[in-house]
């Protein structure tokens, strides 16, 4: 049987790129946008490299939106093999003190509330599934470990409100994995690295393709005990 995945935010970047190595590898794909005409635009592109593709509207702070994304997903194929997390937003890059709470709050609502969204929506259709998976896309700027090293790469990026929600997005991963291991579904976390997409102005020194590369592991794997982890290509990263 045909597996098939969800991927938010797919209509571009490193969440396009993972719907394209997915659909290479068999998968049919529900390309999540929430502009119906950029999805389209994707989807097309896709199905033009003969990949089995579906777009459907989702906005990950919506949660009436992302309802109805599941009930539709449900309605046509009755369940999930693999979800994606990947809608993120990235704020302002204000200076700490600076950075004002609503701007904080929408990053909030769209890089951790969405996925929770997402996660506790979509859980039926994983459910359905068996043995299916969830990939949140986070950054290396969630690791406390890393971002505390004064010798790491990232120790000077201080980006109060997207570092601290992909911390928050680590917690998530961990604590829908221990929720939801009983029913044989592994939730981790995904770091595609420094890449060149909008959110950096294309200063990035990874291509989307590297990028997809631990999305695709992870949603991919057959291995059951891999639940719960930060993992960056093959490397496992600190929280």
């Amino acid at each position: 049987m045909t597996k098939t995945v969800l991927i938010t935010g797919a209509n571009k970047s490193i969440g396009y790129e993972t719907a394209r190595q997915l659909g290479a590898l068999g998968y049919r794909i529900w390309l999540g946008a929430r502009d119906a005409r950029r999805g389209e635009t994707a989807a097309q592109a896709l199905r033009d490299l003969g990949h089995d593709v579906s777009v459907i509207d989702v906005a990950v702070d919506d949660g009436a939106s992302v309802k109805a994304a599941a009930e539709r997903v449900m309605a046509q194929d009755g369940k999930l093999d693999v979800l994606i997390a990947n809608a993120g937003i990235s704020g302002a890059f204000a200076d700490p003190t600076e950075q004002s709470i609503d701007d904080i709050r929408q990053v909030y609502d769209v890089n951790v509330f969405g996925a929770i969204r997402l996660i506790q929506a979509f859980v039926p259709l994983l459910k359905a599934a068996g043995k299916a998976t969830i990939v949140n896309v986070s950054s290396e700027l969630g690791s406390l470990g890393s971002l505390s090293d004064p010798d790491g790469e990232f120790y000077g990026v201080n980006i109060l409100g997207y570092n601290s929600s992909k911390t928050a997005l680590n917690a998530v991963t961990v604590s829908f994995a221990k929720a939801l291991a009983p029913f044989g579904i592994r939730v981790n976390s995904a770091d595609p690295g420094y890449t060149a997409t909008d959110f950096n102005g294309h200063r990035g020194h990874r291509t989307v393709e590297q990028a997809a590369g631990i999305i695709v592991q992870l949603a991919t794997s057959e291995d059951a005990a891999l639940t719960g982890s930060f993992l960056c290509d093959r490397r496992t990263l600190p929280w």
